[in-house]
């Protein structure tokens, strides 16, 4: 079976780029920086279904992504998760965050509601991020 996106994936998030493992989308809700990083192989739903051979690259570029979370506006501390309860499709959270963002110091997963990024403001942050990426 080949790579195919999780629907809700490709439907809460706009492409950023792809690195050579992870298709890396910009979760549409400017009220966080948050990447969300997909490993293009087919059937993982639990990180030690990752080859071997893959891990290093995997951690490799969720560095990456975390340095490049790290350098946008207000950001001073960067989340990195992986859950899966409710999108079986492997996939890790990069999320920037701040003394006094929207849940500060709680989590970002299950908070209600979404503020979809303006076209152009979503474009300028998705061409910065994939410059640092």
């Amino acid at each position: 079976m080949s790579f195919a996106l999780h629907p809700r994936l490709a439907a809460g998030g706009r492409v950023v780029t792809d690195l050579a493992l992870c298709t890396v989308l910009l979760r549409d809700d400017r009220r966080w920086p948050w990447l969300i990083m997909v490993p293009r192989r087919a059937d993982l739903s639990e990180l030690h279904e990752l080859a071997d051979a893959d891990a290093p690259t995997l951690m490799q570029e969720i560095n990456r992504a975390s340095a490049a979370i790290a350098t946008c506006n207000g950001v001073t501390k960067v989340n990195v998760g992986m859950l899966g309860n409710e999108v079986p499709q492997l996939h890790i959270h990069v999320v920037g965050r701040w003394a006094g963002d929207p849940t500060w110091p709680g989590p970002v997963w299950g908070v209600a509601g979404k503020e979809p990024y303006e076209a152009d403001a979503a474009e300028a942050l998705i061409g910065a991020l994939r410059g640092r990426l």
